[in-house]
């Protein structure tokens, strides 16, 4: 298991959810919710500041793919801005992987209502809840597998 700090990315179309591991690599909590800005860089710039406060070593973006393993718009969403963000990132060493976030929401979801949240209460806070539990995901995956998860991004490709 590689040590360093993470972050995970819950793309949406109104909003990105940002969440980090500790340098262990143990265990994922919520940082904050960004602005998607779908008119110019403000989010990817503000996850740049995130990473670079936390020090982080790589960035984890969900893929949205739908129940039958293909790609759909919010995917097509998902991989340009990881590409984005991989350009941004590129100059400070910090890699970006996409990883299958297949029903990170609806877990997501479900965990906060078994905490006592009702839906109107949580939806400031359900896209830093689905970047948890798709960091939490990446991270046991390359525990068990022993190696990075999903697929690289842009100039870090190699890693």
């Amino acid at each position: 298991m590689r040590a360093g700090v993470r972050l995970g990315i819950d793309v949406g179309k109104a909003r990105v959810g940002v969440a980090r591991c500790d340098p262990h690599a143990m265990l994922a909590t919520p940082v904050e919710t960004v602005t998607r800005d779908l008119e110019g860089d403000s989010d990817l710039i503000r996850i740049v500041e995130i990473a670079t406060e936390l020090g982080a070593m790589e960035t984890i973006v969900g893929l949205p793919i739908n129940m039958r393993g293909e790609r759909t718009l919010s995917t097509e969403d998902a991989v340009q801005f990881a590409e984005r963000l991989a350009e941004k990132l590129a100059a400070s060493g910090v890699s970006v992987r996409l990883v299958d976030e297949r029903l990170s929401t609806v877990s997501a979801q479900g965990q906060l209502r078994q905490a006592g949240k009702k839906t109107k209460q949580s939806r400031s806070i359900i896209d830093q809840a689905a970047a948890v539990v798709i960091l939490q995901h990446a991270l046991d995956t390359e525990r068990s597998r022993g190696t990075a998860p999903g697929e690289a991004v842009g100039q870090n490709e190699g890693n």
